[in-house]
């Protein structure tokens, strides 16, 4: 059963629900510190960060004509190191993909990602996560009109369907008998749901609102979550100061209203406001 957050969080197409253009910048600490030792003191001290996010998932992360991505997962970044002392332009953004999420963690290539990165336990045994700051729920795009009827996941038994190779979503359709072809973005299921090579694409549902809003009268969601996907944000294994002080920063996030001005201007431009989901302090 989808949780409230998800349903509150899920594919309200309405007309853009907020005209803002960019989030408000984040006020970047001057006078912080933090114990000697910690990932905070060293990253504060060498006033840079790397981050690693999608760069081409609407709404969330989505490469800009500058080459720098924006989006919902962006500005969480953006408060993270504005709390670590860290300006926007001290941030170097990576592309990661479904598939190099765990290893550019676990290399040390990235200090963080945050890109729709589902927790789930296979995960948490190579790397921690802080959060979760989102919930989303995995649905169904499909053809302007759904020509197929295609209302739920059992509806996509022995049929073709695009999904991202190595996400939560790929494995999620092979247990309801998709067949499932991948691709390395979602951005790469369009072409074929438009030429009929699949009969749908399916991931998360804030993924697939952003796709169907770029593309306007293609695409349609199916609008019946079937899973539950909080998104965290990925860091080393076992950092637990850091996954902590992490999870302090997005509560502040939620308290003092940053959380929803990131969300207003970006995803909220299409999706409703959902409630922020409460940290979970056992996630490692």
């Amino acid at each position: 059963m989808i949780s409230a957050i998800a349903l509150t969080g899920v594919l309200a197409l309405s007309a853009c629900t907020n005209s803002a253009e960019t989030a408000p910048e984040a006020t970047v600490e001057e006078d912080v510190s933090f114990d000697e030792g910690t990932t905070m003191a060293a990253l504060n001290e060498a006033g840079e960060i790397t981050i690693g996010t999608k760069f081409d998932q609407p709404l969330f992360g989505l490469a800009g004509p500058d080459g720098d991505p924006v989006g919902f997962d962006v500005e969480i970044g953006k408060l993270i190191a504005a709390k670590l002392g860290i300006p926007a332009d001290g941030i170097t953004w990576t592309e990661t993909v479904s598939t190099n999420r765990e290893p550019f963690i676990q290399s040390g290539q990235v200090d963080l990602v945050i890109a729709t990165y589902t927790i789930n336990d296979a995960r948490k045994e190579v790397v921690s996560f802080a959060g979760p700051y989102y919930e989303a729920g995995q649905d169904i795009l499909v053809l302007e009109g759904n020509p197929e009827g295609i209302e739920g996941p059992e509806d996509l038994e022995g049929k073709n369907v695009c999904s991202v190779s190595g996400s939560t979503s790929e494995k999620n359709l092979a247990e309801y008998g998709a067949v499932v072809l991948p691709a390395a973005g979602y951005s790469d299921c369009l072409e074929p749901l438009r030429t009929g090579a699949v009969v749908a694409v399916s991931t998360d549902n804030v993924i697939l609102a952003g796709l169907a809003d770029q593309n306007e009268g293609e695409f349609e969601v199916v609008n019946n979550p079937f899973t539950q996907e909080p998104y965290g944000i990925g860091l080393a294994l076992e950092d637990d100061e850091f996954r902590a002080w992490i999870n302090d920063t997005l509560t502040e996030a939620y308290d003092d209203g940053d959380w929803e001005a990131a969300w207003e201007a970006t995803a909220g431009k299409v999706l409703d406001l959902p409630e922020p989901p409460a940290v979970d302090n056992y996630t490692r």
